[in-house]
């Protein structure tokens, strides 16, 4: 068998046009790469430089104020979402979802929802990363190699020769399939490997990727020889093939996409957001004791601590912030449990769809997709209510705040890795 393979990897050398294709298929790749850890060095620079940023405005804040409702009030807590390091692979939602947020202790639905993502339509477009060259333009590199695999023997009259002459149809096919499978394997993953290697992905994710690249290759190459061998017409084997491609990388996503925002009704980020502040607008209009009534009953062991002298006072100020959030949290769940559904049932569509499934399983591993903006959304939650865990107790029962308090502070810090593990440290 291996010298079957040598045969054909020293034939396959010698036709130009497959040569051209499998150059092609590797600079398409290695561009993919080069922007995809561009556009990651670039997000993790942001963040860096934000944090810095964010640390001297904080700073700056406290060394102004000396009560607790002021220090909340101008104190910005910078949040983010740090690419993992398979990322550059599979940039995924990335350019929908926001990954950073500057977040302060007033109602949270307003600045989520109010967020710094790219332009909706510009992200459409998406990015040319490797999983889009995988899961969209390699299929069209395996037709080009496959399509006419039997159909210029036939073409040429070479077909029943050769059948004649080889000791197997599995030897002169099987290797010749194996050759080409292997060379635009090599072709399209040694510039994956580079760049995981530039930003150390963890071995498990580089083998699940080549894993499930291998899977897809496999099938395009059986469905294009599977079409070859029912015609002797190349372009009719070409054409039965890329119709075969517009099928699954194009129709039935956005068909599916279409399907699933009819089945699934969802409040908007705009409506939510509405919500919230009419809530928060009207506070100033209605008697303080309406607002604190609303705000004992998620907050019960502050309602001996409700009243205040004078026509303002912060815990009142907070009291509707928070009052305003519960007012839209109905909305934010509805929101938030729609998002989860279209996702599960987008896997139902991408079982139809192979490019489809390749590219969910890559922003997956690459922790890019819409479950890791759902979790990073978490986060923020998390740590937002953190912070008002903290001020609350010196909003309504504690007045001698003093500022070595600030110490205990929370602080967001997600660790720098493939893990999108969030700690909120007191410094």
């Amino acid at each position: 068998m291996i010298k079957h393979i040598i045969r054909e990897w020293r034939f396959m050398l010698t036709q130009r046009y497959v040569l051209v294709l499998l150059c092609c298929a590797f600079m398409v790749s290695g561009f993919s790469v080069f922007t995809g850890l561009s556009e990651v060095n670039n997000q993790r620079q942001t963040i860096e430089r934000l944090k810095i940023a964010d640390q001297t405005d904080r700073a700056e804040a406290q060394a102004k104020y000396d009560d607790p409702g002021s220090l909340a009030y101008y104190s910005y807590h910078l949040t983010y979402s740090y690419p993992s390091n398979l990322a550059f692979a599979a940039l995924g939602d990335r350019d929908i979802y926001p990954w950073k947020h500057r977040i302060k202790m007033l109602a949270l639905e307003g600045q989520i929802y109010e967020s710094d993502a790219q332009n909706a339509e510009l992200a459409q477009a998406g990015k040319i990363d490797f999983a889009f060259v995988i899961s969209a333009l390699s299929p069209l590199f395996l037709i080009l190699l496959f399509h006419d695999l039997l159909a210029s023997e036939r073409s040429s009259g070479r077909h029943d020769l050769l059948l004649t002459t080889a000791r197997s149809s599995f030897a002169l096919w099987g290797a010749r399939i194996i050759v080409r499978l292997l060379a635009i394997f090599i072709c399209l993953l040694v510039p994956f490997y580079i760049g995981a290697v530039l930003s150390d992905t963890g071995l498990s994710a580089l083998i699940s990727v080549s894993l499930w690249c291998l899977i897809y290759f496999i099938f395009w190459t059986g469905l294009s020889v599977y079409f070859g061998k029912k015609s002797s017409s190349a372009p009719r084997i070409a054409s039965g093939l890329i119709a075969a491609w517009v099928l699954f990388v194009f129709i039935i996503p956005i068909l599916g996409d279409l399907a699933i925002k009819r089945s699934v009704e969802s409040p908007k980020g705009a409506e939510i957001l509405l919500t919230q502040r009419e809530a928060v607008n009207d506070a100033w209009d209605l008697p303080a004791k309406t607002t604190m009534d609303a705000f004992v009953v998620t907050h019960p062991e502050y309602a001996a601590y409700t009243e205040f002298e004078g026509g303002f006072d912060w815990k009142w100020y907070y009291a509707f912030q928070q009052v305003g959030d519960q007012t839209a949290a109905s909305l934010s769940i509805a929101y938030r449990d729609a998002s989860y559904r279209k996702y599960e049932l987008a896997s139902y569509v991408a079982a139809l769809s192979p490019p489809m499934m390749i590219q969910r399983k890559m922003t997956r591993l690459a922790q890019s997709d819409a479950i890791a903006a759902f979790e990073y959304e978490q986060a923020i939650r998390a740590f937002h209510q953190s912070l008002r865990e903290f001020y609350y107790p010196w909003l309504f029962i504690n007045s001698d705040f003093d500022k070595k308090f600030l110490n205990e502070l929370p602080h967001y810090e997600q660790q720098h890795s493939t893990s999108n593990k969030v700690n909120f440290d007191a410094k």
